[in-house]
């Protein structure tokens, strides 16, 4: 009988290749940050405001004017076996001209069975052996944004990350990784502009594996390779978006974003794609009642795939992913709630979305 082995222990197998691209590489950094975006299907590029900027587009850190903005999020996917976390602070300085940007973030699966053991060399299966371990993904972020123009009907600014990734498996394997965004935005009272170039000179991990003999013996004895230290690089991705908002009655205005994803890393299946790149566009929509009370929904994930039950035709249809959200605030503070679909709407798989947005107020002298 061979030894049941883990998924993780099993990707630790194919990430060991020396060097090369990968197209889904720290997949986890496009999940998103706060409700808001992610109820408006991650359209969010042009119109960030708050220290969730950060992750989506430095430069939009310069709306972060006068106070500190602090905002946390928390997600759990496949019924709470992935937890995913987010928290950043915005800093405005310079006359409101400059702002840094803390940003954390981590995506975990914890208490995963380790079976590497669990056959006894006798051929016995002995469960007492079986022990748990984490597969956690965790990235920081420092942030600064700079307005170069500003009018009373114009704002300009650029923007930047720097970003550490660290990434592990149990004691098994880990992975240390850099990498560097850049940011614009231009924005009047109704349009919004912003490109975004994330993994701008490529971001890697650099991926070390430390096993046990007796491990290495398991992994040897059921046809599995050792993997060995290695390299793993994520190629860029170009954001272009831009947002237009329409104002109707005194307390009502419609806010429409659009933004386009482009990679290089290959065909994928995305709504449009060729052996160079692929675009994945994603729309958004929030209704803003005396910028307080906010709906929202967004369409995400174009992908072509098989209709359900059609064995014989073989015939594609279009899907995507949907979401819906909704918010308030209250002086200084915002909550946000997203309902999101991880898969598409013949596939639903959904998650619930809640988000804090806090303005810290100075201390009167």
């Amino acid at each position: 009988m061979r030894v049941l082995l883990v998924a993780s222990l099993s990707l630790l197998c194919t990430i060991a290749v020396q060097a090369q691209f990968r197209k889904y590489s720290n997949e986890f950094l496009n999940i998103g940050a706060g409700a808001r975006a992610l109820g408006m299907g991650g359209a969010n590029i042009s119109t960030s405001s708050d220290a969730t900027a950060g992750y989506w587009n430095p430069a939009r850190l310069s709306e972060v004017k006068n106070q500190p903005n602090v905002s946390l999020m928390h997600a759990e996917y496949f019924s709470g076996i992935g937890k995913y976390d987010f928290g950043a602070i915005a800093l405005p300085f310079n006359n409101n001209k400059r702002t840094l940007g803390l940003s954390f973030m981590r995506f975990g699966v914890d208490d995963i069975p380790n079976t590497l053991f669990l056959v006894e060399p006798d051929g016995s299966v002995n469960y007492n052996n079986i022990q748990t371990f984490s597969s956690a993904d965790f990235a920081g972020l420092v942030s600064l944004s700079q307005i170069v123009k500003q009018t009373d009907d114009m704002t300009m600014a650029f923007g930047g990350n720097i970003k550490v990734i660290h990434r592990n498996i149990g004691t098994f394997a880990k992975a240390w990784g850099f990498g560097i965004d850049a940011g614009f935005h231009v924005s009047t009272r109704s349009w919004k502009l912003a490109a975004v170039l994330r993994d701008a000179t490529t971001t890697f991990n650099s991926w070390s594996f430390a096993f046990t003999e007796r491990e290495k013996q398991v992994l040897y004895l059921t046809n599995n390779d050792i993997p060995q230290q290695s390299t793993e690089l994520t190629a860029p991705r170009l954001i272009l978006g831009g947002a237009y908002t329409f104002e109707f009655a005194s307390d009502f205005n419609l806010l429409a974003e659009a933004s386009l994803e482009t990679t290089f890393d290959g065909k994928r299946n995305t709504l449009i794609k060729t052996t160079a790149f692929s675009i994945d566009p994603r729309l958004g929509l929030e209704l803003g009642f005396k910028d307080a009370v906010f709906l929202r929904g967004g369409i995400s994930n174009f992908q072509q795939a098989l209709k359900d039950g059609d064995t014989t035709n073989l015939k594609k249809t279009w899907i995507f992913q949907p979401s819906v959200g909704a918010g308030f605030k209250v002086k200084n503070v915002a909550i946000d709630y997203a309902f999101t679909n991880l898969a598409n709407q013949d596939a639903p798989l959904f998650t619930h979305v809640v988000s804090l947005s806090l303005n810290i107020k100075k201390k009167e002298k």
